[in-house]
């Protein structure tokens, strides 16, 4: 378990140590173990021999930050183990999706019972995992995140989709994001299909067929031959085929035109007189009061509600890779501060070494080797990094980092609203799609009983 807590703890996946907390425990790696030990031995563990349980929880890459992590893991464990069980939380930062580890101690520190014997219960097979996904599912809503699915207990999911799942960056994920990439550098729609393949989507596209437009990553058929294509509903509604042609318009700069509806929308903020109501066409009111408010709540008008929404995503799609930019940066800038604080602690060492001559060189050498083998390898990397030998100081790169760090928080605030906004307004969309084209059926419903009668 020691190598477990050392691994999660790792300084140079959390900040130097910056991204750890602990309850009713230290976060050194020995201690910890320890003092889970001691537990484990006051009440012993019965037959189990597990002594802690490892929890990771990934998020999408671009929604937070490592200390929005670290706040959802701490909410996590709070309302799944109640203070009853020592634990260890570590938030790792060097990978594309920011995500948490969280070891338990197996053993409840109060009544002394284990982990499985608390939260695995009755006959439900998994239930402690069950309710975990309950509880992250409930804090990813709170914050706005998106959900990613618990691959565990999904039916008929591919082990390869499993184990991206479990990493955090689950194919569907994937799979939009590359998409995004290939609506911006589109001309028009034919040609969003056919840069499609240089951005490893494989598209079937068939107009004639009411699912017209589905999608796979080639990676994920290259893994699982069995892989099915995705409906581009089921990515969701930014993800469809005329969404996809106003998106690419949009980013060409096209004005898009967009037929005047014959909904009227009364603010849901205005009292509501009996008589107006009935006075306006009772067809119209078959658009939801959630749409109404909210197209009230951005101050977007019916005919407004689509392209306000492409707009909205747009905006999400550049907040994403300023996000990934910004967090690249700073992991670059801390690599290099961390390798330049290191140099300073073996160059006293090196500097002393070529002073001195003879056997007491050769016995210092002898001494310090592994100092020395490091002052080499820290000069060769910095020299790759400053051919010319001039190198920032490292509190100016703390200044930088702490600058891009500001930068990051401001842009994951912005990034939050325009998500939730761009979600919200594409809902409203869909609702009034929907009851166009139920207006448009009932319209040829009605000519066609013109027609018979006449």
């Amino acid at each position: 378990m020691c190598d477990s807590l050392e691994y999660i703890v790792d300084g140079n996946k959390t900040r130097g140590h910056a991204l750890v907390q602990s309850f009713m425990c230290e976060t050194e790696p020995v201690r910890a173990a320890e003092q889970f030990r001691a537990v484990r031995q006051r009440f012993g563990t019965g037959r189990s021999t597990t002594q802690a349980q490892h929890i990771i929880q990934s998020f999408s890459p671009g929604e937070v930050t490592p200390e929005k992590a670290m706040e959802i893991a701490e909410e996590l464990c709070h309302r799944l183990l109640q203070e009853q069980y020592q634990y260890v939380i570590a938030v790792h930062e060097d990978h594309e999706h920011i995500h948490a580890h969280i070891i338990v101690n197996n053993t409840n520190m109060i009544t002394g019972k284990t982990f499985e014997t608390e939260h695995n219960q009755g006959n439900k097979k998994d239930r402690a995992w069950a309710e975990l996904r309950r509880i992250s599912d409930e804090l990813c809503s709170e914050n706005n995140l998106s959900i990613i699915q618990n691959p565990e207990q999904s039916k008929g999911k591919s082990h390869w989709e499993w184990d991206m799942s479990r990493q955090g960056l689950s194919w569907k994920a994937k799979l939009k994001y590359a998409i995004d990439q290939v609506v911006k550098v589109s001309k028009d729609f034919d040609d969003f299909l056919l840069k499609c393949a240089e951005y490893g989507i494989l598209v079937d596209y068939n107009p004639d067929h009411k699912i017209d437009l589905k999608y796979m990553l080639a990676e994920q058929k290259e893994n699982n031959s069995r892989a099915k294509f995705t409906r581009a509903k089921t990515l969701g509604w930014y993800y469809e085929t005329e969404q996809i042609k106003a998106r690419i318009a949009q980013y060409n700069g096209i004005m898009l035109y967009t037929p005047k509806t014959k909904v009227r929308v009364i603010s849901p903020k205005a009292e509501e007189n009996k008589f107006i109501r009935d006075a306006i066409d009772r067809e119209n009111m078959k658009i939801t009061s959630k749409a109404l408010n909210i197209l009230a709540k951005y101050g977007v008008t019916v005919d407004e509600a689509k392209t306000s929404g492409i707009s909205a995503f747009s905006k999400r799609v550049a907040l994403v890779q300023d996000l990934n930019h910004i967090s690249g940066e700073i992991k670059s800038l801390e690599e290099r501060a961390e390798t330049l604080r290191k140099y300073r602690e073996v160059k006293p060492i090196h500097q002393e070494y070529m002073a001195l001559n003879g056997r007491k060189k050769e016995k210092y050498k002898n001494e310090h080797s592994e100092s020395l083998a490091e002052h080499y390898m820290l000069t060769q990397k910095i020299l790759e990094w400053y051919p010319d030998g001039t190198t920032p100081s490292v509190e100016k790169f703390e200044k930088m980092i702490a600058d891009l760090t500001a930068q990051r928080v401001q842009k994951n605030a912005e990034y939050k609203a325009v998500d939730q906004k761009a979600r919200e307004l594409s809902e409203a969309a869909r609702e009034i799609e929907q009851y166009l084209r139920q207006e448009r059926s009932r319209d040829q419903q009605k000519k066609r009983k013109r027609n018979d009668l006449e």
